[in-house]
């Protein structure tokens, strides 16, 4: 919970004092339901880990399947709309606006949602689709559609995403 609210802090300047955090960020409350889920999930009572998932997606509009893997220090910044896909991977000090899909194109088996490195970051409304990696400290711009992967340290914009800068230098 710590990092959780540090993050917060972090990466929101709205965010004014830990307990406003603790008690009002939905990003916060689903990621630390999220933990028991994964902890049920990794014990193998699947359908219990996916009722107690369900019941905070409908309190916090958070999707985040609980086989998902989820770093400390992720920020889900304003996260209606979330969805997490099982085989999904995020590392630490990832931020992921509202209406962000890591999810699944229904094509693959085994490992079928994406992979985002550490400081990330994905903005609203993007949807990036199947086992594609975002590299260390990416950015994907509002509304992306990402179905390759994206080097570290690169921007991506646009349908489907293109890389529009790399390591700062405009492509």
């Amino acid at each position: 919970m710590k990092r959780a609210v540090a993050a917060a802090k972090k990466n929101d300047p709205a965010a004014r004092t830990t307990l406003e955090v603790i008690l009002t960020y939905p990003g916060v409350h689903a990621l630390f339901w999220h933990r028991v889920s994964h902890f049920l999930y990794k014990r193998h009572f699947f359908l219990l880990a996916r009722i107690h998932s369900q019941i905070w997606r409908n309190i916090t509009g958070i999707e985040i399947h609980p086989g998902a893997t989820i770093a400390q220090g992720v920020f889900i910044d304003h996260g209606m709309g979330i969805v997490i896909g099982e085989t999904a991977e995020i590392e630490e000090d990832v931020v992921l606006f509202h209406g962000v899909t890591l999810g699944g194109t229904g094509k693959d088996r085994g490992k079928r949602h994406p992979t985002v490195k550490k400081g990330a970051v994905i903005s609203c409304n993007t949807q990036v689709l199947g086992p594609v990696t975002i590299g260390e400290y990416a950015k994907i711009g509002a509304g992306a559609v990402v179905i390759h992967d994206i080097p570290p340290e690169a921007t991506a914009v646009g349908v489907p995403a293109k890389i529009v800068r790399l390591k700062g230098v405009k492509i």
